[in-house]
């Protein structure tokens, strides 16, 4: 056990956190508590002290052993905390017990991410997808939320008012839940249309991956002008943002997602689908990672990511690395990163270091989707022109002739076929200008 003092914080005192983790041997102590207590701080909560476990499985009652136990009391006791942060998904049982034996509030991983999600939502999805995760955390947990109730009643186990009013509460989240859900696919429909549109006017699409606090919100907004919030806080970002940036005449969309964290849990991962499901329709996945963390910090993040992303189907998809931070590192440090990831492009969204590479390695991996095309559109088909418009499509360059407009442009494969009735050789092009002379 590891005694801390409260560091001074300004304005409000902030609640005070005791955390207990059950790890397996060889597990990295420091390093997984260092989470917790950055998740804690975020939630506005200061540990105040820690105890670790080593064992191969939590207590399936109590969750640390029953040794561990009563210094879990004891420590707890004497540090003041207000509340029990526990680096694990308990379940009631387990939550139950902690609760009795420290006559304290306990609360695990998963809920000290839901109050974070919580703090951040502000679109009016964001809002309905942590009530929709919150709701569905709670359900099997309800029945300790009503053991004051029980003892009132005269059956047993079934009957009393204890009993009714948490039926009745069950039945009430579950429909909350329903109508949440709909509001969500609702939701989701009409962001599969805008995406629709998006795909109609052939504009590629980058979804910016990463574990969270790594800096993928301030590289959408060096990349893109985008100027969404960039607070040194985890889980900043949980509503998907879109911006675009042009290369070379050509226009990308740049998606910003909810950062991921190790053991994210299912619930939270299911709850955000809708927003998780930006990455999964992108055409590039830019996997962010925090250049200054040391190796087997880089080894845990990009594991984390890659489980997140199979998790939610988006496996398979084209990915590029990119090194973020890199301003913060000195010449030698560089080098051994390079190294290590030798295919990532090294940037730093502070400085702007490295981002016209990043943008030219975009491009790069779209080019061979375009074909190089001379058009002479006629001026009574001057809707084809809109449609040319319409797709997006890098303009090389427009010249208005006796015979209607000649448009230097680079298409989409596919759209080629449908502007072939206008397609013309060079020699055709100098014949239409000659005659507009």
């Amino acid at each position: 056990m590891t005694p801390r003092q409260p560091d001074p914080a300004p304005g409000a005192e902030p609640e005070r956190g005791f955390a207990v983790a059950v790890l397996p041997q060889g597990a990295d102590a420091e390093e997984e508590l260092d989470e917790l207590r950055e998740l804690a701080r975020t939630a506005g909560v200061e540990t105040v002290g820690d105890l670790v476990q080593h064992r191969a499985h939590p207590d399936p009652r109590t969750y640390v052993g029953k040794g561990k136990l009563q210094e879990l009391k004891q420590a707890y006791g004497d540090s003041g905390a207000e509340a029990l942060l526990v680096d694990d998904e308990l379940d009631p049982t387990q939550q139950r017990a902690l609760e009795n034996a420290l006559s304290a509030r306990v609360v695990d991983r998963t809920q000290l991410i839901l109050d974070i999600f919580a703090q951040h939502a502000v679109s009016a999805e964001g809002k309905l997808q942590v009530e929709l995760a919150q709701l569905e955390y709670n359900l099997p947990r309800m029945r300790g939320m009503w053991q004051h109730l029980e003892r009132l009643g005269g059956g047993v186990g079934t009957r009393g008012p204890g009993e009714s009013q948490l039926e009745t509460d069950r039945r009430l989240a579950r429909r909350r839940a329903g109508i949440l859900r709909r509001r969500l696919e609702g939701l989701s429909k009409q962001r599969a249309t805008r995406r629709k549109e998006r795909e109609r006017s052939t504009t590629p699409t980058v979804a910016l991956a990463g574990y969270t606090n790594v800096g993928k919100s301030t590289l959408l907004n060096a990349l893109t002008g985008a100027g969404v919030s960039v607070e040194n806080r985890l889980f900043e970002t949980l509503d998907p943002t879109t911006r675009g940036f042009e290369h070379d005449g050509r226009r990308y969309l740049v998606t910003d997602t909810v950062g991921f964290i190790r053991r994210l849990p299912h619930q939270l991962v299911e709850g955000f689908a809708a927003t998780l499901e930006e990455t999964l329709v992108a055409d590039l996945v830019l996997h962010v990672l925090d250049a200054t963390a040391s190796d087997a910090r880089l080894d845990e993040m990009v594991r984390s990511v890659d489980a997140v992303l199979g998790e939610i189907g988006a496996g398979e998809l084209p990915r590029e690395l990119v090194l973020n931070k890199v301003d913060a590192l000195d010449p030698l440090a560089r080098r051994r990163v390079a190294a290590r990831f030798p295919d990532a492009v090294q940037v730093s969204a502070l400085t702007g270091e490295g981002l016209d590479e990043l943008r030219a390695q975009i491009a790069s991996r779209f080019q061979d989707r375009f074909e190089h095309v001379r058009l002479l559109v006629p001026y009574e088909d001057g809707g084809k022109l809109a449609e040319l418009y319409a797709l997006g499509a890098p303009i090389d360059g427009r010249e208005d002739l006796a015979d209607g407009v000649l448009v230097d442009a680079r298409l989409p494969h596919r759209e080629v076929r449908r502007f072939a009735e206008f397609l013309v050789a060079d020699a055709e092009a100098q014949a239409a200008r000659e005659k507009a002379v």
